[in-house]
């Protein structure tokens, strides 16, 4: 992470390993934070939860056995208190700790009713495993155990009563997988693994949002704009190293809003206190004309120039007959000026520009994977190639060929790349994009339905490791029936040798052979591209310097229960920066 000014803190704060929550007060606890994103969740049930935008709101309310450090990106223990993994890489060992408790709800009988039980854990998984009343499976069922959990498919078809690979001992809980997974920590940090409560699933309140974590739902206000807002959990279990009571702030509140200039006036009118990437048209002014906020000592605004584990990309839908033939998709990402793009259109407010894979090229992460060979066959702009490919696929300068619908979901950035996108289209292979707006949730829904032609998509990793991208197009997570919603491969993708590489990656003891399998999985896939990256992605993130012990990461994944409010004053941040 490069970071352009430092928002240093004389308090390191950590999390008790011992204890449950004694009620001592952090001094500077209190108060309120705010932030704007740029679309609400698609969906509270953590089962279901699949975007970035879900999972920012429903993980500081929902919380899984595993969490993920947001200043190491390391895996470190949350519900369980520890784990042990066998010889063989396997079997996996959970002891959970005892004074975790539910938020209140009516399904529960007392207070005692409420502390997390290992049936608890059991039966969430057992919940994963089966399917919804309509017939779909749930989305963690696909991410986390499909082929993975021994057990877990005959239970989901009704062949077994109970999941081979679970086990109960007391306070423990063992979980056996059928083959080796060196990421499963990692997916199991994931929100979608959220612990939910026995009694209130069975309760039939699956649209309440009840979890264990520092923040509990409060409601939604429709605004305008749009907003939910989540409250201080009194019984939370954490503290920091002194013994205080976590969460700090005691409230917390997302507002919904996909136009970046409503965002940054509501940041510069102090109506909330970070914003993550700015509007390309007001960059300039504002960086230039806010200097002396970013210079002052102490700064009012301190400012984050972050990397980000997300590709920017389109992709197209596998099922039309006109993109079953790998030229016309090579031929679409040779006819894509990322430069103009880049340069016009995003300001140069990116990473990197889209000439390598769906892996975003960060060295420093992806440590051993070769990027180098995968950007030797990807593409850069050759419109004469792009023509002569098209021609060679039985579409002569697009004859034949008939127009495309863009997906996409109608924000400032979006909107002007979708415009941009169809005019070089046309320019360069004389084919017809008709861009196609809509919200981000019947984008999403009709992605998965394979409801278009191509469509705008973004990827946030979930861990610092190539599977948690490439898996977007394993060909054994699209379902046979194609009627059947694909909310992990939208694309529909299926390549037996992509797959044979990402298999033996993920099943490898090795890294290095890990890596170098999954980037040779990703040469297969941009040989023969489904998708269409367009940038990775860096955004300028801003925030008042009185917001402390917020951490910015790669993954853009935000933990709040340890941030607090105070104002600097100079002799404290000289100290602090010195």
């Amino acid at each position: 992470m490069r970071i352009l000014w430092i928002i240093s803190t004389t308090l390191l704060l950590m999390l008790s390993a011992c204890g449950s929550n004694s009620g001592k007060q952090f001094e500077f606890a209190g108060g309120s934070l705010k932030m704007a994103i740029d679309n609400e969740p698609s969906s509270y049930n953590s089962m279901e939860i699949s975007d970035y935008f879900s999972a920012t709101v429903v993980s500081q309310i929902m919380e899984g056995l595993v969490t993920i450090d947001p200043k190491t990106l390391h895996i470190e223990p949350l519900i369980a208190k520890s784990w042990k993994i066998s010889d063989d890489g396997m079997s996996y060992e959970f002891e959970l700790r005892t004074d975790v408790m539910f938020h209140s709800n009516a399904a529960f009988s007392s207070d005692d009713d409420r502390f997390l039980r290992a049936s608890d854990v059991q039966y969430t998984i057992e919940r994963i495993c089966s399917k919804n009343k309509d017939g779909s499976v749930p989305h963690a069922y696909n991410y986390l155990f499909k082929d993975h959990l021994q057990g877990a498919g005959p239970f989901l078809e009704g062949k077994a009563k109970s999941i081979a690979g679970i086990k109960v001992t007391g306070n423990k809980i063992s979980l056996r997988l059928i083959k080796k997974d060196e990421n499963f920590l990692n997916k199991l940090s994931n929100v979608c693994a959220s612990i939910c409560s026995e009694k209130v699933l069975k309760s039939g309140a699956n649209d309440v949002v009840i979890g264990t974590g520092p923040f509990q739902f409060n409601g939604i206000t429709n605004g305008p704009p749009k907003s939910v807002t989540l409250i201080k959990n009194e019984d939370y279990y954490l503290t920091d190293k002194e013994g205080n009571a976590l969460p700090y702030l005691d409230k917390l509140e997302f507002v919904f809003e996909n136009r970046k200039l409503e965002q940054l006036d509501m940041f510069e009118n102090h109506e909330t206190d970070l914003i993550l990437g700015l509007p390309t048209s007001r960059i300039t002014k504002m960086l230039e004309g806010r200097i002396s906020d970013f210079n002052s000592k102490p700064p009012v605004l301190v400012m984050y120039d972050n990397p980000l584990l997300s590709t920017q990309y389109y992709f197209f839908n596998m099922s039309d007959p006109r993109f079953k033939d790998a030229r016309v998709r090579q031929a679409f990402n040779y006819a894509i000026d990322r430069e103009k793009i880049g340069r016009d259109v995003l300001r140069n407010q990116y990473n990197e520009l889209g000439y390598y894979g769906i892996v975003p090229p960060i060295y420093t992460i992806f440590k051993g994977y070769d990027f180098d060979k995968i950007k030797e066959v990807c593409y850069s702009y050759d419109p004469e190639k792009a023509k002569k490919l098209l021609a060679e696929a039985g579409y002569p300068n697009g004859a034949g060929f008939g127009s495309v619908n863009l997906r996409f979901n109608i924000d400032e950035k979006h909107s002007a790349v979708a415009d941009e996108f169809a005019q070089q289209i046309f320019q360069n292979l004389n084919i017809n994009v008709n861009i196609d707006g809509s919200t981000f949730d019947q984008k999403e829904a009709d992605g998965a339905s394979g409801n278009g032609e191509i469509f705008r998509s973004a990827w946030y990793g979930d861990y610092a490791n190539p599977e948690t991208f490439l898996t977007n197009f394993y060909g054994k997570l699209v379902p046979s029936d194609p009627s059947i919603p694909s909310p992990i491969n939208q694309s529909r993708y299926s390549n037996p040798l992509f797959d044979h590489f990402f298999e033996t990656a993920k099943n490898s003891d090795r890294k290095p052979e890990a890596m170098e399998n999954y980037a040779k999985a990703e040469r297969i896939l941009m040989q023969d591209p489904p998708i269409i990256p367009l940038w990775y992605m860096g955004d300028i993130q801003i925030v008042y310097s009185n917001v402390r012990n917020l951490h910015f990461n790669a993954l853009n994944m935000f933990v709040f229960k340890e941030v607090y409010k105070k104002d600097w004053t100079e002799e404290e941040y000289t100290k602090a920066t010195n």
